[in-house]
């Protein structure tokens, strides 16, 4: 099986990439081949809204997507990763998204594989959860099977939603790495057992 994560935040390596490796290390664990692409080494133009992809699953723009486009069609399972930029996904996540177009408008080309997001945040409660719903709005336009992971025991999150925010003291926010929220990597480490368990169930 191989997973392909495409982390959207500008600082590649950091907050963001390390739910992400906590989810491939729960799936290369059970012998699936895993890349980590970060949208921020990569060459990726705006759409410019010729709309060639409409009569041809194809993109006028030529640079790193249509490499992206390749390894998407050949994975098993998609995680996408964003931080939140203003109650939404990142620029670059954006740009990406955008030019996943050619893989839908003549044919929805993602259609039934697994899919799964990561998502983090400063303030809890602060654009955070809708930073999730426009990954989750990609996955169902592609029809991408999307897992929302629960781990055993009791309710804790929705999605690994991983937040810098630590909690008051006199007055002030105390801020954390995302690196020290322990439920988000929970979630992220079950989002992986999640989807090996889906990818095995449609195998």
């Amino acid at each position: 099986m191989k997973i392909v994560a495409i982390n959207g935040s500008h600082r590649a390596g950091k907050g963001t990439a390390s739910l992400i490796e906590a989810a491939l290390e729960e799936l290369r664990a059970k012998g699936c081949e895993t890349e980590l692409i970060e949208l921020s080494k990569c060459n990726i133009d705006y759409c410019i809204g010729c709309n060639r992809c409409l009569g041809k699953p194809e993109c006028t723009v030529q640079d790193d997507m249509q490499e992206l486009y390749e390894k998407m069609k050949a994975a098993d399972g998609i995680i996408l990763a964003s931080p939140n930029y203003f109650a939404n996904v990142s620029a670059r996540m954006k740009c990406f998204m955008d030019r996943t177009r050619p893989l839908h408008m003549t044919a929805n080309a993602l259609k039934g594989k697994v899919g799964g997001l990561i998502a983090t945040t400063g303030l809890s409660n602060c654009g955070g959860e809708e930073a999730v719903s426009a990954l989750q709005r990609w996955f169902q336009i592609h029809e991408i099977l999307l897992v929302q992971p629960r781990p055993e025991g009791e309710v804790r999150a929705n999605y690994p939603l991983g937040s810098m925010f630590k909690g008051y003291e006199d007055g002030r926010v105390k801020w954390r790495r995302i690196e020290d929220d322990e439920v988000a990597f929970m979630f992220a480490r079950q989002l992986g057992r999640d989807m090996y368990e889906l990818l095995e169930k449609l195998s």
